[in-house]
C-alpha cells in the first residue's frame, strides 16, 4: 500500500511539464482549437503533475507522522486517476469511469508489473520480495475482483428469472458491495499500516523525496498539483466525443487503456526505478497496492460520488472487462507464489496486457444500461 516517490524519477518525466501551457492554448485560444490535440496535450500534461502530487504527498507524510502518513500515500496513491474518474462520472460518461477502473486494475497487475520485471531482470539474473506480503494482497485483490463480478452475474441471472430484473435492484446491489469494499479497504489499511506493517517494509530507504520540504510548502505544492490535474482531467474528459470520432476508439478503449495509463503514470515510473534498483518488494508493493487502492477505494468512493452527481452508477462491467480482470490477477497469484522473478515473467505479464489491449481496440461499443 505504498506510493512511494523517489527524486531521481523526476526528471525523466517533468519534462512533459511544456504541455500544459499547450494545453491552455489549445483550449482557449480560438485559432489553436483542436479537441484531438487538446487530448493528447492534457492526457500528456497530467503526468508530471500527478508526479508532483506524489512527491508533495510523500513529503507531508513526513511530517505527520508515520501512521498518518501512511493513510495520506494509500489515499493519495490514484488522486490523477480518480480526479479523472469523477469529473468524466459529472458528465454521464460512465462506461469510461468502469473502464478506468478494470483498466488501472489489469494496467497495475500486467503493464506496471511486467515493465518493472523485465527492467529488473536486465540488469539481476534473479529479483526476490517478500512473499507473504504480496500473497496477502494478491488475496486481497481476489476477494475485491470477485465483488466486482457479482453485479454481472446477478444481472445475467436475474435477467432470466421469473422475477425478472430491475435497475433498481442493481443499484442497491452495487452500492452494498461497495461499502463491504470500502470497510474491506480500512481494515486493510490497519493490517498494512499498522497490525502488520512489518511485512510491507521493504523500500523505506527510497522514501526521501521531498524531506526537506516544510509543511507549507509540501501543502502548497499539493493544492496547486492537484487543482492542475483537475483542471487538464476538464479538457481531457471533454474531448473523448471528438476523439472518438476523429480516431476511431471507443468510451472503454479510452478508459480501459488511455485513462488507466495517465492516471497512474508518475506512479509507474517510480516502480521500474526500484526494480531497477533491485528494490522489488517497493515496486511490487506499488503495483499490487495500487490496484487494491483502486478495487477497494476508487470503485466504492465513485460509486458513493455517483449520488451526488444524481447519476448513481453500479458494479455492473463488461465480459471482457470481468474476463481481463479476473485473468490478471490469477496470472499475478501464480507468479507472486515463489517470491521471485526473472525477465521472463515480465514478458509474460506484459504479452498478456498487449493481447487485452487489441481485444479491447477492435471492441465494439457496448450497449449502454
Amino acid at each position: 500500500m505504498r506510493c512511494i516517490s523517489d527524486v531521481r524519477v523526476r526528471p525523466s518525466i517533468d519534462w512533459l511539464l511544456v504541455f500544459v501551457p499547450v494545453a491552455l492554448a489549445l483550449r482557449f485560444l480560438p485559432p489553436w482549437h483542436n479537441p484531438t490535440a487538446l487530448f493528447i496535450c492534457a492526457a500528456l500534461a497530467i503526468i508530471p503533475v500527478a508526479g508532483w502530487i506524489g512527491h508533495a504527498t510523500e513529503a507531508l507524510a513526513a511530517r505527520v507522522g508515520e501512521g498518518l502518513g501512511g493513510l495520506l500515500n494509500a489515499t493519495f496513491g490514484n488522486a490523477a486517476e480518480l480526479i479523472i474518474a469523477g469529473i468524466a462520472l459529472s458528465k454521464g460518461l460512465t462506461s469510461v469511469v468502469k473502464a478506468s477502473i478494470t483498466g488501472s486494475i489489469i494496467g497495475n497487475v500486467l503493464l506496471v508489473l511486467g515493465l518493472s520485471i523485465l527492467a529488473g531482470g536486465t540488469k539481476y539474473r534473479e529479483q526476490r520480495f517478500n512473499r507473504t506480503a504480496a500473497r496477502t494482497s494478491v488475496i486481497s485483490l481476489s476477494l475485491a475482483a470477485i465483488a466486482l463480478i457479482i453485479p454481472t452475474v446477478f444481472h445475467h441471472a436475474a435477467s432470466i428469472s421469473p422475477a425478472g430484473w430491475s435497475p433498481a435492484q442493481e443499484q442497491r446491489l452495487s452500492l452494498a458491495i461497495a461499502i463491504v469494499l470500502f470497510l474491506t479497504y480500512v481494515c486493510v489499511l490497519g493490517f498494512s499500516l499498522k497490525t502488520h506493517k512489518h511485512f510491507f517494509q521493504g523500500g523505506e530507504a527510497a522514501h526521501d523525496t521531498g524531506q526537506n520540504w516544510s509543511r507549507a510548502k509540501a501543502t502548497t505544492i499539493l493544492v496547486i498539483a492537484t487543482s492542475v490535474v483537475a483542471l487538464l482531467s476538464e479538457f481531457l474528459v471533454g474531448t473523448i466525443e471528438s476523439v472518438r470520432t476523429s480516431l476511431g476508439i471507443t468510451e472503454v478503449f479510452v478508459g480501459v487503456i488511455v485513462v488507466a495509463i495517465v492516471g497512474n503514470a508518475a506512479e509507474h515510473s517510480t516502480a521500474i526505478v526500484m526494480a531497477m534498483k533491485n528494490k522489488m518488494d517497493l515496486s511490487v508493493g506499488i503495483a499490487i497496492g495500487s490496484s487494491l487502492q483502486i478495487a477497494l477505494f476508487v470503485a466504492p468512493l465513485l460509486v458513493f460520488l455517483s449520488y451526488c452527481f444524481g447519476r448513481p452508477m453500479n458494479l455492473e462491467f463488461t465480459m471482457p472487462e470481468i474476463f481481463s480482470v479476473v485473468a490478471s490477477v490469477y496470472i499475478l497469484f501464480q507468479i507472486s507464489g515463489d517470491g521471485e522473478t526473472n525477465w521472463i515473467e515480465g514478458i509474460q505479464l506484459l504479452s498478456v496486457y498487449l493481447i487485452l489491449g487489441i481485444l479491447f481496440f477492435y471492441l465494439p461499443e457496448a450497449v449502454h444500461h
